[in-house]
């Protein structure tokens, strides 16, 4: 299921990416070598039906990110041992549990003083 949902995603943004370049802007986009489509439906029925279908696609692809997101992914070995940062928290060693060293305020090596000699 996630699969298919996955690739559902991918054929909208496809889609959505043709229907974006193919709109009438301002400096006239792609639209204008579409002639033939314009003197079919009209120019205005040409962009109403372009961005009903921008918006219908837009709406598609977040419902279908946000299902994508509550939908689990298929069962192998790895999925159900969970994320590699759950196994670290889970194998890390508990700090109470840890040994004691001694502090570094006394040296590792007792100085002695070097015994003087006197002749």
């Amino acid at each position: 299921m996630y699969t298919l949902v996955t690739i559902l995603i991918v054929a909208v943004c496809v889609f959505l990416t043709l229907i974006v370049l193919v709109q009438n802007s301002k400096g006239g986009g792609l639209a204008a070598n579409f002639s033939a489509s314009n003197q079919i439906m009209g120019v205005r029925k040409t962009a109403d039906f372009l961005e009903k279908a921008t918006w219908t696609l837009a709406g598609s692809l977040v419902f279908l990110c946000i299902m994508a997101a509550f939908i689990p992914r298929a069962s192998n070995e790895s999925s159900r041992r969970g994320s590699i940062l759950d196994t670290h928290v889970e194998q890390t060693v508990d700090p109470a549990s840890s040994p004691i060293f001694p502090s570094s305020s006394s040296p590792a090596v007792p100085t002695t003083e070097p015994e003087s000699q006197t002749e």
